[in-house]
């Protein structure tokens, strides 16, 4: 008769950048059971963003590092339905260059990771090349490598001249040859395959069960992208959302890694599209009434829920993030799974524990 034993998987472990927690039940080396245990993070980051409806787009930013212009964008954009105003068109295209290359830094560190998992360390410093290479680009348009603090209600604070246009397109071009070169590595790697593929899946109907949202959700066969609902510029761009069947590990590799070569479509597009023009409008007084802002984050549907009662404190924000959908999954993709490919599944799904506990 075999013995189970439940071990701890986090909350401090090499694969993970935040604290989370999987108890794990194991059968030899065999996962029979997974519970997630999560709040190691929580902030009070919603009450905290009611305070100063003028301050809470840039602590917004502070939810998350790696998506934080998105949730900048998102409280903006609920913010502006209250106002009732619509944004200049060179500003919902700055909004969007700048979202693409957040999804780039984004989906660039999960890959590294994921390399890292399998105990690939060449091709996570490989990505992290790459990504700094966009880290770079944004900082000198935004002046900051994380926070972009870019985002303002009605528009945008920072403009785009003609050098920095060119800057822009020229990294483009510099990082496409890039990026296929590393989608060629992760494709066809044998390693990266044995690790990746057929791991970890998730089928349609559990992504649909679950709710999950983003590449998630995409890889297992989920035709769901809130760009095509036309926030910012999207409604102007040739928007090819990237979807799999297989649902597992290398599925969800492939989904961010093409995610990529889309953003670079999507940014040099953007770039052509740039007219002379305002970056913003004029919005005044205090905000009265309800706004819904949605985006498509680099994990998925962000979305923020404002009510102001004409006051500098807002009377409510409610923020749902893409990870606190895509993360609880994990419980039923590590079922089944080998001791060896927890640390791979787990990542797989990019979980963003800032994002999750807030």
């Amino acid at each position: 008769m075999s013995r189970s034993t439940i071990i701890p998987f986090g909350p401090q472990h090499p694969a993970f950048l935040e604290p989370l927690n999987v108890s794990l039940k194991l059968d030899g080396e065999t996962v029979t059971g997974a519970v997630l245990n999560l709040g190691y993070n929580h902030r009070g980051m919603e009450h905290a963003l009611s305070l100063d409806y003028k301050k809470t787009q840039y602590l917004a930013e502070r939810v998350c590092g790696i998506c934080s212009n998105h949730h900048a964008s998102a409280y903006c954009q609920a913010m502006e339905s209250i106002y009732g105003v619509e944004i200049p068109e060179r500003a919902r295209l700055i909004r969007s260059i700048m979202m693409e290359c957040q999804r780039l830094t984004s989906h660039l560190l999960a890959l590294g990771h994921i390399a890292e998992a399998v105990g690939y360390e060449n091709l996570f410093m490989q990505c992290f090349r790459e990504r700094e290479l966009v880290m770079r680009l944004v900082n000198e348009i935004s002046g900051n490598r994380v926070h972009y603090s870019i985002n303002v209600i009605g528009g945008v604070k920072r403009d785009l001249d003609a050098s920095m246009e060119k800057r822009a397109a020229e990294a483009m071009t510099e990082l496409r040859p890039k990026l296929d070169e590393l989608r060629g590595i992760f494709a066809r790697d044998s390693t990266l395959s044995k690790r990746t593929k057929g791991v970890g899946k998730l089928t349609e109907t559990q992504a649909r069960d679950w709710c999950t949202v983003g590449p998630v959700a995409r890889a297992s066969g989920i035709w769901e992208d809130v760009r095509e609902d036309s926030f910012a510029a999207y409604g102007m761009l040739h928007l090819r959302p990237v979807v799999r069947a297989e649902g597992d590990c290398y599925a969800r590799t492939m989904v961010r890694m093409d995610e990529c070569l889309r953003s670079v479509d999507l940014i040099e597009e953007c770039l052509s599209l740039l007219r002379e023009g305002p970056v913003a409008v004029d919005v005044k007084g205090h905000p009265t009434g309800e706004g819904l802002g949605r985006v498509e984050a680099p994990r998925g549907e962000l979305v923020y829920y404002v009510k102001a009662v004409g006051k500098l404190q807002l009377d409510r924000i409610k923020i749902r993030t893409p990870a606190f959908v895509n993360v609880p999954p994990v419980q039923v993709l590590l079922l089944g799974c080998q001791l060896a490919d927890v640390a791979v599944i787990t990542v797989s799904l990019d979980p963003c524990i800032c994002c999750t506990d807030r």
